[in-house]
């Protein structure tokens, strides 16, 4: 799903007063770790993830690997946290702006 600039800083917005709800380690994506994430932003659509891994080029490739995995939309990525967004088409909680 694309989102347009002003639809990423209203979800930048309501991803800051969130915590981490998902903690990646440094062994990386497992299987069930992405069952837990499929389950968590399946529910809230947005979500705060905690990378533990001190390498930036290594935690980059986990975010990526996250996003194309869950079909999330990376928001916003601040050290080793970042915010991902994947709508629930059936039951929506978030309204976005238009375009």
């Amino acid at each position: 799903m694309q989102l347009s600039d002003a639809q990423k800083r209203f979800l930048r917005g309501l991803g800051h007063k969130l915590k981490p709800v998902v903690t990646v380690g440094g062994a990386g994506i497992s299987d069930s770790l992405l069952k837990e994430f499929e389950s968590t932003i399946s529910h809230h659509e947005l979500v705060k993830v905690r990378f533990r891994v001190t390498d930036r080029q290594r935690r980059d490739e986990l975010i990526d690997e996250l996003c194309d995995r869950g079909s999330a939309n990376l928001i916003a990525r601040t050290g080793h946290t970042a915010v991902l967004y994947r709508r629930n088409p059936e039951a929506s909680k978030i309204a976005l702006p238009r375009g």
